[in-house]
């Protein structure tokens, strides 16, 4: 029996939401990686949410309209989800791109959807289908043989560095932000995302006067990464993905982020170096994985 269209287009239209907004993030990645460079990771943190929190109000009020003191009751939630998702994993983020480089950062941030799984499972009390379970595996696989170099015993003689370690403790603030972010219902996508915003920079605001900043760029270039930064992976990665959660639970959406990966590999190919039949291997499967756990987003019978 053919599901019904709308939720089948809805559906469509979210896995549609978290390829793009897996995609602005790859982005910051890459360009994480320059700014970093001449901005410290707590301005660059103030900054990119001092850029995003006004178009995000802005956008807010005329596309949801809000009642906002309704919103603002779930104060506490929110707080969290500022903590997590939009001060921790950043930081962590953009320090860690202090010690290693874009793809590396990306290809550790490909076992976040792992820890979302073990979470919902956990918190959440989620159940996942053969198909999903599946597809999470999959998408595992691939990124193994990419972290590998297809060679699985390489990942035991190397072991990880600062930057690694940093980028382990940023999905573990990803996976508490998804989980968070589940149980808060009632708030449109939009409006929490910009409170979220709002909420950081009150907050990091004095911590980053008392400690001399901000650190403002000093070429184009910079103002032109601190620019992309604040509005792709800020703004829309943000609204695409709250919006997306509303009808994909976490554990699967998490699979998503494997294609962080994928497409910070894509970029790295466009920019001109070098590539391996490991990380094109790798890069298949994980998308062929993302595939399999969300057959039904693309199938037409439910």
């Amino acid at each position: 029996m053919n599901a019904p269209a709308g939720p089948r287009r809805r559906t469509v239209v979210a896995v549609v939401s978290l390829v793009a907004a897996t995609l602005f993030w790859a982005g910051n990645y890459v360009v994480g990686a320059a700014a970093v460079a001449s901005i410290d990771p707590l301005s660059l943190v103030f900054l990119r949410w001092l850029i995003a929190v006004g178009p995000l109000l802005v956008i807010a009020q005329p596309v949801e309209r809000p009642r906002w003191r309704d919103a603002l009751r779930a104060w506490p939630r929110l707080v969290l989800l500022a903590a997590f998702g939009l001060f921790a994993y950043t930081f962590l983020l953009y320090s860690a791109l202090q010690f290693t480089d874009a793809f590396n950062a990306s290809l550790i941030n490909a076992f976040n959807p792992a820890l979302i799984t073990i979470a919902a499972v956990v918190f959440l009390r989620e159940k996942l289908s053969p198909a999903a379970i599946a597809g999470i595996l999959l998408a595992l696989v691939g990124v193994l043989i990419v972290l590998s170099g297809g060679d699985p015993l390489a990942l035991v003689r190397t072991g990880f560095g600062v930057g690694d370690l940093l980028m382990i403790a940023a999905i573990v603030a990803w996976t508490a932000y998804t989980i968070v972010g589940r149980r808060v219902t009632g708030i449109p996508p939009i409006t929490s995302t910009a409170l979220q915003a709002a909420i950081t920079v009150v907050a990091l605001a004095p911590v980053v006067l008392i400690t001399g900043g901000p650190t403002l760029p000093q070429t184009p270039d910079a103002w032109g990464a601190l620019a992309f930064i604040g509005i792709f992976p800020s703004v829309l990665s943000y609204l695409l993905w709250n919006r997306a959660l509303g009808e994909i639970p976490p554990a699967r959406a998490g699979v998503f982020l494997n294609l962080i990966t994928v497409f910070t590999a894509a970029f790295t190919i466009i920019a001109g170096h070098p590539f391996t039949a490991a990380q094109i291997i790798g890069g298949v499967v994980v998308i062929a994985g993302v595939a399999v756990a969300n057959e039904r987003a693309f199938s037409r019978r439910a």
